[in-house]
């Protein structure tokens, strides 16, 4: 089968990449996401964060790809830091993706057609028509226009889309970074400490597919979730507005 894996190879040069899938209570959508993976021709690692369905048995029905579980649910950070080390060995760049379907993988290739030539950036999709479609629940259009503010006002870059779990993080810079946040939190705050620490960070527009809410599974607690983004943007805003860029920078190495 050709890939854009196989025709990278021809140069010692291209980067590598390897896709990150963040799996929790998601068995219903999980098979098409690996399925559209697949053809991609990319590593695949799936990280099942403790999940109570049937997710293990869709899991069973594969080989060649690479599933870690965590034995007690810890947050979608911390299912992508486990995933994201985990493609270390193998890739240069983690392209991630949620596993709940409305993500369309094939369109991970607009995302890493940035990165050439040695070239390190953090690539966030974009959903578009997110802000103006109806379907979309109120919290999610909130939430989205909430997070952007503050990831702006904590120091980080100026982006439309600061919640898109669609993205390619450069490895080592990643891990180079002493995050916090192991939940959701985690997908805003390394936004933040990669600006600071001057990873460019871009957005590439993205189309995404928005299911029924009777079969939509999200993990997202309005209140519970609004109180720890509060207090991690309130950590944020204080360290920048309390130490230098440079004092920051070494603060937030790993």
């Amino acid at each position: 089968m050709r890939t854009f894996q196989n025709e990278m190879a021809a140069s010692k040069e291209q980067p590598r990449f390897s896709i990150v899938i963040p799996v929790y209570n998601h068995a219903a959508t999980l098979r098409s996401v690996i399925d559209e993976s697949l053809q991609l021709g990319f590593p695949i690692i799936v990280v099942d964060d403790g999940s109570t369905d049937t997710c293990s048995e869709v899991l069973a029905d594969y080989q060649g790809i690479t599933v870690i579980r965590h034995a007690k649910n810890r947050g979608k950070g911390a299912a992508l830091l486990t995933g994201i080390q985990a493609a270390a060995r193998v890739a240069d760049f983690a392209i991630t993706l949620d596993a709940d379907g409305q993500h369309i993988p094939r369109q991970a290739l607009a995302l890493i057609g940035f990165i050439r030539d040695g070239y390190r950036p953090l690539i966030v999709g974009r959903r578009e028509h997110m802000l103006d479609d109806p379907g979309i629940p109120w919290t999610s259009r909130f939430g989205r226009k909430f997070s952007n503010f503050w990831v702006w006002a904590s120091g980080g870059p100026s982006i439309s889309d600061t919640q898109c779990g669609f993205r390619v993080y450069p490895i080592k810079e990643i891990l180079g970074l002493r995050s916090r946040a192991r939940r959701f939190q985690f997908e805003v705050e390394i936004l933040v400490l990669a600006h600071w620490n001057n990873i460019d960070v871009y957005e590439v527009p993205i189309e995404a597919i928005y299911p029924d809410r009777s079969s939509r599974v999200s993990h997202f607690r309005p209140f519970t979730d609004f109180w720890r983004n509060a207090a991690t943007f309130t950590r944020l805003i204080t360290m920048r507005l309390l130490l230098p860029p440079s004092f920051r920078r070494r603060l937030i190495r790993a």
